[in-house]
This record gives structure tokens, C-alpha cells and sequence, in this order.
């Protein structure tokens, strides 16, 4: 028994963060920040590229693509700052269990029964193993101590998790290549390895999910490699096989990872049209079907993305000079659950292919407008915060990552309250590890603490919550 995440400033952005450069598969280098994958020596991004930015355009493009875009005026919008605070935490939610991992694991949950972790070494070799935490028992356990391909260069740098199956990545970034691997879990029993996809150096590192019974990965072209005028693509295997299949393809890269939302998968793909234009895509972990559509203004890009029970919900890292009442940095969400509109033309997203060539799957741009004028009609909560993870939701609080520390919202109650940070936590704070919508909430911290009677406590805590 024994089990591995940051933004620039706008004009003005989010405060810069201290990190250290890497390289990549593909020679590469990048700032690794919080956000970012790391642990012990060696460190991985899930990389979120690009920045934000570009005029405006009106809320329909010209032409016969009659693209939707949100539009919510400001006066519609409650900020966090006019919230009540609870002072007392305790009241409203409390640790059902706490687990101890090693110093410098990762954590992440997208299912009340079990969350994926990596857990670092004190070794060479291997870095990195992949654990599962069980927060009803409070326990954990590692299933998989080696990489696949470890006899060729290859270390594990990623994982998710659910019920059903993990799926984790390898890579050899000596070679800039890697692979995704996904295998069924059944209890506490990891099945055999099922290689899914791999790629070189013309295709970033997949970023991954897990919904019902599938593995999902993002599969995107590096910038400057010889793949970069190809399609961005979301792409799945039910575990226990190796059968991969194109779930949702995007001209041009999506805007952020794709987040398990528990039944469900977030995508942000660009819209099908002219323009820069991000649509924040539901799909469905069972059919793989799109189930809910909406479309961003011009060029604003997400930095995290996932779906609660009033929609989606999206975050900024930055401000932007128009938008009106959606523009400024942190967390937007709809702030009351609403009937959402069936797609205006059909149900799922559309195949392009030919002569067996693998299926183009997107959603034509008229059957998102239904959803997205939905959701310009509602009121919208703002979360104003420096954006570090997608929300969660436990029971009917949302809770959400903002500076250092976590903070649980009753929406239709419109007061808060500041979960309690671990003495010794690093600068970083306590992490959101959950991303669902379920009975309880994972969030986890390192700890690197000396008392004055010398007493030195160093691990990662993680911390099951429930309401109360």
C-alpha cells in the first residue's frame, strides 16, 4: 500500500507565477507553473498554449453560418464580493476522511468511489507510479508500480480514473514520443494494459478524461511541428479494449483539456465557422453523443472549462475589453439550475468522411445557437478570482480553487464560506482534485512543515469533504 498543477497578467492579467523551464517531447521548453504537471525532478506540462486576446466581433457572424454568441449584460451577472460569508466553515461542510500520500503527489477525482493519483519515488526510475485513493475507506493503494514501456525509455506522466478503468500516458522525452495506455479497474484490480494511441514530436502530449466506460484523450498538433494544419481531435476507447474512435474533431486547437465531469466530458472545441470562436461542448460519457452547445464571443479562450448542475461553467485568466458582463477574469457560471433547450437540429455531432477515411465528427454551428441564447438569457454568477482549476460541485455547494485556498458557494443561498487551510501547506494552498458533481469533494495539499519542537511533517494530505 502506499500515490503527482498555474496564469500571466491581462492587461493587467493574473499575477505571474515562479516556475522552471522544460523540455518537452519535441524539444519544446515551457514554463512549468503551477498548473502544470510536476513533481520531484522531473516534470511534465498538460500544456495550455496560446493566449487570448483579438477585437470583438457582434454576436452573429455574417454569412449564412448565423453563429450565436453569448450575450449577458452586466447587471445580470452576481459577483463573489456580494456574497455572505459564513465564518465558521464547520457549519456547512466537514472532512468525511483524510489520506496521506507522499510528498509531491497529483491528485484527481471525477467519481465519488475512486480518484487517480500519481505518486512520486525516491528512485531513479521509476519517477512515477499511479495510485487510486478510495475516499469512503480513506485508503489507497498503487496498481501500477512501472510504466508499459519502461524497458524503452518510457515514464508515466499522467492519469485519470473512474469506476470503470484508468487511463494514464507514457513518454520517452528523450525520443519526444508517447503513448496512451487505458485498462479496466475493477475494485481494487487494475486489467490488462490496452495501448490506445501513440505519437512523436509533431503531436503534443494528450491531455486525458474518463466518463462511464470510456478513456477520452485530446490529441493536438504541435504548433510548429508537420501536423499543424491538422484537426485538433477528442478521441475515446472503452476500457478493457483498444478500439480508439474519433468522438469530436475541431478546425483549428481547442481552447483547454477536456474535463470528466462524472457522465459527462467538457470539450472546448472552436466552432464550426468562420472565425475564432470557442464552443464549450458537452458529450456524453456513455453515446458520445453532444447533449449541450455554447458559443463564446470572438476569440475569448477559456482556461478551464467543466459543467455543474446550472451548465457550464468556464474560467479566464485574463480580461478582456468587451463582453460586457462576461469579460473580466475568474469563474462564470450560470447561477440557477434552467430547462436547457434541445440542440436546434438534431441530436450528436455530424460525420464528414470518406472511402473509410476516419469519421471529421463536429456539430454544425445552427445546432448550438439554441443553447447558447438559453444561456444568454439567465443571470450568471462571477467568481473573482485568479483561476487555478474547474469547479466541483458537493451536493448543492460549488466549490472552487481562488488564490491559496478553496471556497465552497451556495449559489441560490448567495453566501460562502473558506475552507481551512493545513498548517505547513505550501505557497501554493490546498488543490481542487474534483471536478463532478457528486456527495463529496477531494482537495489535497503538500506539506513540508517544521514544528519548534523540530518535528518535521512532510506528505501530501488529501482531504475528503461533505457537506454537512
Amino acid at each position: 500500500m502506499k500515490a503527482l498543477r498555474t496564469p500571466p497578467a491581462p492587461t493587467p492579467r493574473a499575477q505571474a507565477e515562479e516556475g522552471r523551464e522544460i523540455t518537452l517531447p519535441g524539444g519544446h521548453e515551457v514554463l512549468l507553473t503551477r498548473r502544470h504537471f510536476l513533481y520531484g525532478v522531473a516534470g511534465i506540462a498538460t500544456l495550455a498554449l496560446m493566449g487570448t486576446g483579438a477585437a470583438w466581433a457582434s454576436g452573429q457572424t455574417k454569412g449564412d453560418d448565423a453563429l450565436a454568441t453569448l450575450s449577458v449584460p452586466a447587471e445580470a451577472v452576481t459577483s463573489s464580493n456580494d456574497l455572505e460569508e459564513i465564518g465558521d466553515s464547520s457549519t456547512v461542510m466537514a472532512i468525511a476522511s483524510t489520506i496521506k500520500l507522499p510528498f509531491g503527489s497529483l491528485v484527481w477525482s471525477c467519481d465519488d468511489a475512486v480518484a487517480a493519483c500519481l505518486l512520486p519515488t525516491e528512485v531513479a526510475k521509476p519517477l512515477a507510479q499511479i495510485g487510486l485513493i478510495f475516499p469512503e475507506a480513506g485508503t489507497y493503494l498503487t496498481v501500477l508500480e512501472h510504466a508499459v514501456g519502461e524497458a524503452e525509455g518510457f515514464e508515466i506522466y499522467d492519469v485519470r480514473a473512474n469506476s470503470a478503468g484508468v487511463i494514464w500516458t507514457e513518454a520517452d522525452i528523450m525520443d519526444g514520443v508517447w503513448r496512451v495506455y487505458g485498462a479496466t479497474l475493477s475494485g481494487e484490480t487494475l486489467g490488462e494494459p490496452q495501448l490506445l494511441d501513440e505519437g512523436d514530436v509533431n503531436w503534443e502530449m494528450p491531455t486525458l478524461a474518463c466518463a462511464a466506460n470510456y478513456g477520452y484523450w485530446q490529441r493536438l498538433p504541435q504548433l510548429d511541428g508537420n501536423a499543424r494544419v491538422e484537426d485538433s481531435l477528442l478521441k475515446r476507447a472503452a476500457f478493457g479494449t483498444s478500439n480508439a474512435e474519433v468522438v469530436y474533431a475541431s478546425q483549428g486547437r481547442m481552447a483547454c483539456a477536456p474535463t470528466s465531469c462524472g457522465d459527462a466530458i467538457i470539450a472546448v472545441p472552436r466552432a464550426r465557422t468562420s472565425g475564432t470562436y470557442y464552443q464549450l461542448t458537452r458529450i456524453d460519457g456513455a453515446s458520445g453523443a453532444v447533449t449541450d452547445a455554447m458559443v463564446l464571443p470572438a476569440s475569448m479562450k477559456p482556461l478551464e472549462c467543466g459543467y455543474g448542475k446550472t451548465g457550464f461553467n468556464f474560467a479566464f485568466d485574463g480580461i478582456y475589453n468587451y463582453g460586457d458582463g462576461i469579460a473580466n477574469l475568474g469563474t462564470y457560471m450560470p447561477l440557477a439550475p434552467f430547462e436547457h433547450p434541445p440542440l436546434d437540429a438534431g441530436e450528436g455531432a455530424e460525420d464528414e468522411g470518406d472511402d473509410g477515411a476516419e469519421a471529421n465528427r463536429f456539430l454544425p454551428v445552427a445546432q448550438a445557437n439554441g443553447g447558447t441564447r438559453a444561456y444568454s438569457d439567465q443571470p450568471w454568477f462571477h467568481y473573482v478570482r485568479n483561476p487555478l482549476s474547474a469547479p466541483a460541485w458537493c451536493g448543492d455547494w460549488v466549490l472552487m480553487r481562488g488564490q491559496s485556498g478553496i471556497c465552497a458557494v451556495d449559489l441560490a443561498g448567495k453566501r460562502y464560506t473558506s475552507l481551512p487551510l493545513e498548517n505547513g501547506a505550501s505557497s501554493y494552498g490546498e488543490f481542487l482534485a474534483s471536478t463532478n458533481m457528486g456527495a463529496r469533494t477531494i482537495t489535497y495539499s503538500n506539506i513540508d512543515h517544521t514544528s519548534l519542537e523540530g518535528d518535521q511533517t512532510k506528505l501530501c494530505l488529501v482531504r475528503v469533504w461533505q457537506p454537512v
